[in-house]
């Protein structure tokens, strides 16, 4: 079963940046779409951005321009590189497939992104 595990998240001020990163047991990762999610207190969990198997992207609305997914499929993990962060940032980040894919592995922890002067 693979596991995903989710890190770099931390506290950072407005306009900051973060790197966050996925990564993944198992051979399989390669051959998985991946997303990005996050969940607010309070809030269900949306898909903020995806990468294909072939590196095309697409992102939510408001992280466009200022979100970048990638993958690097030799070390098993994804990456959510964020810049100009805004407090609406605020969440527990996660990633697994797309929803338009069965699940990668369970759900992770995510990692907690705090956006806060």
């Amino acid at each position: 079963q693979v596991q995903l595990v989710e890190s770099g998240g931390g506290l950072v001020q407005p306009g900051g940046s973060l790197r966050l990163s996925c990564a993944a047991s198992g051979s399989i990762f390669g051959d998985y779409a991946m997303g990005w999610y996050r969940q607010a207190p309070g809030k269900q969990r949306e898909l903020v951005a995806t990468i294909t198997t072939g590196g095309n992207t697409n992102y939510l609305a408001s992280v466009k321009g200022r979100f970048t997914i990638s993958r690097d499929n030799a070390k098993n993990t994804a990456y959510l590189q964020m810049k100009s962060l805004k407090p609406e940032d605020t969440a527990v980040y996660y990633c697994n497939s797309p929803p338009s894919y069965p699940l990668l592995g369970p759900w992770g922890q995510g990692t907690q992104v705090t956006v806060s002067s």
